[in-house]
């Protein structure tokens, strides 16, 4: 952990989380079901105290929490973050009544949360979604058509879901609504991914909801949705981050004791300049990351810029370390049960989930423009 910007207390906190993702979440991890929520895991988040810290501070104690897991526990960070991403708008943007019944739940690890953004017709450009939010009454709507690549899905408790209440009218008809899942005519199925993460699918048929389930203003949801993504983005990074760093070290340890063609890989030139250069861009995304969780904190007006460009270079970096990392170990790193063979599966997803490359590439162009 890069000691610059950081306190003392912060670079301790950052360890004991590595221990305590090491020591306890990760044997509960590898006793989970791939592409499953794994309950006692988040539990155990819960009563660790971390699941209330996603509320309770900013956007560089959430990088700080999601670099540290990442590092030795990939599932723990990634069901963590999940339940910041699904509740999180709920805490910014939901009525009394609804924070009152849900976020106690979530924090202590008794309720699962999920972000229903995402359409088979609309990933990336979320303007385009057509979930149809039909009149029904004066008191509310009624919820229809498709979701798709949602993590958590279909085994969360609650989502967040966003959805069309104004045709033709991109980003501007949006409205997010928060729908339990055992509301009538909301179904769903598991995909099969190559990540080990939760992600299925959501089938809305006719589902009721009314102003009660209102997460914000009707035709303002896009606003709760961005505000989300922009907290989150930055955090995207520093899972990317950890990932590129637990890579980065498995390497230097393989390479200061594998002997080839006569001597150590690291007394080799060739191995000896590319991790260096792997260091190099893993620190420079680390600093990025933290650069645009604190603009977040202080209330800066680039955080949109700044996320962005946190989100696109470490996550473009984690994916070259990492793959660096497989050449330099060699077959063994293609072994399952390899930290190397899991990283390779778990890198590729981050350059495309909340906003992909391209998408943030977008974004900082458009912000360099305006």
């Amino acid at each position: 952990m890069s000691a610059f910007a950081l306190e003392p207390k912060e670079r301790a906190w950052c360890e004991e989380l590595r221990t305590l993702a090491a020591d306890t979440l990760r044997p509960l991890a590898e006793r989970g079901e791939p592409g499953r929520i794994n309950r006692p895991l988040i539990e155990a988040l819960g009563e660790l105290g971390l699941l209330g810290r996603l509320f309770d501070s900013g956007s560089l104690d959430l990088c700080l929490m999601r670099e540290s897991l990442a590092y030795a526990c990939t599932e723990a960070e990634t069901a963590l973050a999940l339940q910041g991403l699904g509740a999180h708008p709920v805490h910014a943007h939901g009525s009394p009544g609804q924070r009152a019944r849900w976020l106690p739940e979530v924090t202590a690890g008794r309720a699962v949360a999920a972000f229903a953004l995402s359409e088979p017709g609309a990933g990336s450009d979320a303007a385009a979604l057509s979930l149809a939010a039909e009149p029904d009454g004066a008191a509310g709507w009624r919820l229809t058509g498709e979701k798709s690549w949602i993590s958590n899905a279909p085994q969360a408790d609650f989502y967040t879901v966003f959805a069309r209440t104004t045709p033709d009218a991109g980003a501007r008809g949006v409205t997010a609504f928060l729908v339990p899942a055992d509301r009538a005519g909301l179904t769903g199925g598991a995909l099969e991914m190559l990540s080990p993460h939760p992600i299925g699918t959501l089938s809305f048929d006719a589902v009721p909801v009314t102003r009660v389930d209102l997460l914000g203003e009707p035709d303002r949801g896009f606003r709760v949705a961005m505000g989300t993504l922009n907290l989150f983005r930055p955090s995207v990074g520093a899972f990317a981050v950890g990932m590129a760093q637990a890579a980065l070290d498995a390497t230097l340890a393989y390479t200061r004791e594998r002997r080839a063609f006569g001597g150590l890989l690291k007394d080799l030139q060739s191995v000896a300049h590319q991790v260096a250069e792997l260091a190099t861009r893993t620190e420079a995304a680390r600093l990025l990351v933290y650069a645009a969780a604190a603009a977040y904190d202080r209330g800066e007006s680039d955080v949109p810029r700044r996320a962005a460009m946190a989100k696109l270079l470490a996550t473009e970096t984690a994916q070259q370390v990492v793959d660096a990392a497989v050449q330099l170990h060699g077959a063994r790193a293609l072994q399952r049960g390899h930290l190397l063979e899991h990283l390779y599966r778990e890198v590729r997803a981050p350059r495309i989930y909340e906003g992909a490359t391209e998408v943030q590439r977008t974004i900082i162009a458009k912000e360099l423009y305006a």
